[in-house]
């Protein structure tokens, strides 16, 4: 009976201690540099519909930025294989074409897990350390979660000829965004008193083996103002037939208009 009771004591501190691990704040990345300084700024365009034009307004002013390129750093937490784990991430933009997701699970603040996501050129690749995820699928995913992770430089949604907003009712509006030769579009709300994005939904396959879409949930929790340029500091991600968020986004860092192909070309 001592000797049970001994097992069950060292069980439970190694699991008090796997759980320990996993209540520590990694260390953000690195700054990827600073925004690059030639900035073209265009008129915030008419006739858009009256929620978009506020939250262009608050944002931006009467002029947005021509973005072509961002790289956005944080920490925060993500559930993977229904395990909540701390994250550290970089999210590096060919704005509205292509990304890479840089994301690394740690313990006790040391890395653990990494995973490596690209969608270039039209097709997405999902890396992990359990193996590989790819196909027409995830393609409609990934294309959904480039446009959706635009709202850290939204003005893109204006400067590509390609995207359309599309009235609503008085705090909603829809946002239309190119995908091969046809469009997807999302939900947008907008908040009543403030005019900002608090909410955008879409309907994604979760991944290659999904017999049908599910609607997916971005929420914007806080808008704060960072290298002078106002932005979701702090999001989530919800899957709707999952009731809470599979991840918890907070941003460190951002750069517009910087060199981000060894990005794309480095792909470790």
């Amino acid at each position: 009976m001592k000797s049970i009771l001994i097992i069950l004591g060292i069980l439970l501190g190694l699991l008090l201690i796997g759980w320990l691990g996993f209540q520590i704040t990694p260390q953000g990345y690195p700054t990827a540099g600073d925004t690059g300084s030639q900035v073209d700024m265009i008129p915030v365009p008419e006739g858009l519909p009256q929620p978009v034009e506020v939250f262009y307004h608050e944002v931006y002013g009467d002029e947005i930025p021509v973005v072509s390129s961002a790289v956005i750093s944080g920490r925060g937490a993500m559930r993977i294989k229904g395990l909540t784990m701390p994250v550290r991430w970089r999210f590096t933009y060919r704005a509205g074409k292509d990304y890479r997701h840089q994301i690394q699970t740690t313990w006790f603040g040391f890395p653990l897990l990494k995973v490596n996501e690209v969608y270039q050129d039209g097709a997405g690749r999902l890396e992990l350390p359990f193996g590989v995820s790819e196909g027409p699928k995830v393609d409609q995913g990934a294309n959904l979660g480039l446009w959706a992770e635009t709202i850290w430089m939204p003005s893109v949604w204006l400067t590509d000829p390609a995207v359309s907003w599309e009235p609503l009712d008085e705090h909603t509006a829809v946002l239309a965004v190119p995908f091969g030769e046809k469009h997807q579009r999302f939900v947008v709300r907008f908040d009543p008193g403030t005019g900002m994005i608090r909410m955008m939904e879409s309907m994604r396959f979760k991944g290659e083996g999904s017999e049908s879409k599910t609607l997916w949930l971005n929420q914007v929790r806080q808008w704060g103002e960072m290298d002078q340029t106002l932005i979701p500091v702090d999001v989530t991600l919800t899957w709707l037939d999952e009731g809470a968020p599979w991840a918890e986004l907070s941003v460190d860092s951002i750069a517009y208009n910087i060199d981000v192909e060894e990005a794309f070309t480095a792909r470790k």
